[in-house]
C-alpha cells in the first residue's frame, strides 16, 4: 500500500496515540450509552449522554489549555443540577443504568477533545475510517464468541444503524474538528427531540414531568452558553 494512500486511511505516524486515545475513548463511550439506552427511557439516556459538551468544556480546560470564563462553568453547574431531575438519585442498583449513561458523556467530552487536539492534522475521514475500523478490531471477538441468529428485520435495523451513525460520525468530527465545543454544543441537544418523538412512536415509551424539567434545564443552560458566545463573537 503506497504511503499517501495508507496516511489517508489511517493516518500520520506521529497522529496514532491521539487517533487511539480518541477511538479507545469513543468505544467505551458507545457501548455504555447502549447500556444504558437498554436500560432506561431512550430520551433520557440520550439526554445523559448530552453532558459530553460540558464535560468537553471542563476537558479541554485542563489538557488543551482552552479559558472557560465564569458563566460557562455557571452554566456546567446548572446542567449537572438539570441531571439529578433525570436520574432521581436513590440507593439502589437501578441508579446503574443512569451512571452509565453519565459515564457515556463523560467518555465522548474526552473523545471530543482528542478530536480538539488534533485539529487540522488528520482529514476528517480519517479520523471516522480509524475509528471505524478500531471498534471492529475490538468487537468482533466479543460478536463472535456470543453470536446470536437473528432475523431479517433485525438484520435491516442494524444497517440502518450504522448508516445513520456514520453519517452522525462525519458531521460530529466536522463540528468538533472545526469549532470549539462551547459553540456548537447547543445544536446536539435537537437529537432530544427526535430520539422523545421516536422513542414515543415505536417504543411507547413517555418520559416522565421530572424527566422533562431535567431537559429543560440542560437544554436551558445549553442555550444560554451558546447565546453568550455568540454575543462575544459579535462584540469582537
Amino acid at each position: 500500500m503506497r504511503k499517501d494512500i495508507k496516511e489517508r486511511f489511517f493516518g500520520k505516524r506521529e497522529n496514532q496515540p491521539l487517533l487511539l486515545l480518541r477511538s479507545a475513548l469513543g468505544i467505551i463511550g458507545i457501548i455504555l450509552l447502549f447500556y444504558a439506552i437498554d436500560h432506561l427511557v431512550i430520551a433520557d439516556a440520550d439526554m445523559l449522554n448530552k453532558m459530553s459538551p460540558f464535560f468537553t468544556i471542563i476537558f479541554a480546560a485542563f489538557f488543551l489549555k482552552e479559558y472557560v470564563k465564569p458563566y460557562q462553568i455557571y452554566s456546567i453547574v446548572v446542567a449537572f443540577l438539570g441531571t439529578l431531575f433525570i436520574i432521581k438519585p436513590s440507593f439502589s442498583l437501578d441508579i446503574v443504568p443512569y451512571a452509565a449513561g453519565i459515564l457515556s458523556a463523560v467518555f465522548a467530552g474526552a473523545a471530543y477533545t482528542a478530536l480538539r487536539a488534533l485539529g487540522n492534522r488528520e482529514q476528517f475521514y480519517t479520523v471516522v475510517f480509524y475509528f471505524s475500523g478500531f471498534t471492529t478490531v475490538v468487537l468482533l471477538p466479543f460478536v463472535i464468541y456470543g453470536y446470536e441468529p437473528i432475523t431479517m428485520q433485525q438484520t435491516l435495523f442494524l444497517l440502518l444503524g450504522g448508516v445513520f451513525a456514520t453519517i452522525g460520525q462525519f458531521g460530529i468530527t466536522l463540528a468538533y474538528k472545526f469549532a470549539p465545543a462551547k459553540e456548537i454544543s447547543v445544536f446536539n441537544y435537537f437529537t432530544v427531540v427526535f430520539t422523545a418523538l421516536l422513542g414515543l412512536a415505536f417504543l411507547g415509551q413517555v418520559p416522565d414531568r421530572f424527566s422533562v424539567l431535567g431537559y429543560i434545564i440542560i437544554f436551558g443552560a445549553s442555550l444560554f452558553m451558546f447565546l453568550k458566545n455568540k454575543g462575544e463573537s459579535k462584540d469582537t
